[in-house]
């Protein structure tokens, strides 16, 4: 061995035991969060106090004005809405116009989801939807309405008609939309599977697409709520039966203002009910346990 060689290997270390080290107190590896954190981390909670903050805003804005007849308090809101339930007829008029939308609602969804087909499948089919959802589309639901009275006459027909519409381009604009944006790498992962037609939509285009699908449903639901209550504002009874919308208009009528702000409580009500319950437990249900969407 040269002297050279020598000097490029490395020094030999003596050997030693190193002794054990004794045994020490980690303490909880996950801690608890304070019910404050915890708390606060819940939306419903921060909703809740969202809307306390705007009953209270709005109660101290009432006894500030001191004019019941254009802004009664947020109490005798409650009152009147209180007594609305407690006789009957608010449920009863809920129900009237609950039924309608269902009906406008669920037609819409299925001229829709035709449309949507059509256009998937066939290129006159795409044009055919752009066409008529550039010409629709921006067109008031309400306007609508004087047609549908000579066609239909005073009653469901009508209003349906006019939610039909509302309903029927903004949901097949979105889910054409979420059609579109599907991406290559998955459809050419279904055809390698070897899924063809109804499987091949099912199994990986409404997938990939529901996040579209699902805005198109809520913004659907939104334009043919507030459209149905308009129309009912317009030309009120339907069959000989008044909704939600006719309740308000008749309470107008009779300057009972906190029956008034009832009956859109109730409208906004029902708003948040079906945004903040039935829509989003079918996100908690789909595009957030797929990771397609943040918490």
């Amino acid at each position: 061995m040269t002297a050279a060689t020598a000097k490029l290997e490395p020094p030999i270390r003596p050997e030693y035991e190193r002794e054990g080290l004794p045994a020490a107190v980690i303490g909880d590896i996950a801690r608890p969060l304070p019910f404050g954190e915890r708390l606060w981390a819940s939306q419903g909670f921060r909703k809740m106090l969202i809307l306390v903050l705007l009953a209270l805003a709005w109660e101290c804005y009432a006894r500030w004005l001191q004019n019941p007849l254009m802004v009664p308090t947020f109490a005798a809101t409650l009152g009147a809405l209180w007594d609305g339930i407690v006789s009957g007829v608010i449920p009863q008029r809920l129900s009237v116009t609950l039924q309608v939308l269902l009906i406008g609602y669920g037609l819409g969804l299925a001229l829709a989801c035709l449309f949507t087909t059509l256009a998937v499948s066939t290129r006159i089919g795409t044009d055919l939807l752009a066409t008529l959802t550039a010409m629709l589309n921006p067109l008031p639901a309400i306007a609508l309405l004087p047609l549908a009275l000579l066609w239909f006459g005073l009653g469901t027909p009508s209003l349906v008609f006019v939610i039909v519409n509302s309903v029927l381009w903004a949901v097949a604009l979105n889910a054409h939309t979420g059609f579109l944006s599907v991406s290559e790498t998955l459809r050419m992962a279904g055809q390698t599977f070897g899924l063809k037609g109804l499987r091949y939509i099912v199994e990986i285009l409404i997938p990939a697409a529901f996040p579209a699908i699902l805005a198109g449903l809520k913004i659907g639901w939104a334009f043919a709520w507030r459209t149905l209550i308009a129309a009912e504002l317009v030309f009120g009874v339907s069959s000989g039966r008044g909704g939600l919308g006719w309740f308000i208009f008749e309470n107008r009528n009779l300057l009972d203002t906190a029956s008034v702000f009832a009956g859109l409580l109730t409208v906004m009500a029902v708003g948040l009910f079906v945004d903040g319950v039935i829509f989003r437990a079918i996100e908690n249900r789909t595009v957030r346990r797929w990771g397609m969407q943040r918490g």
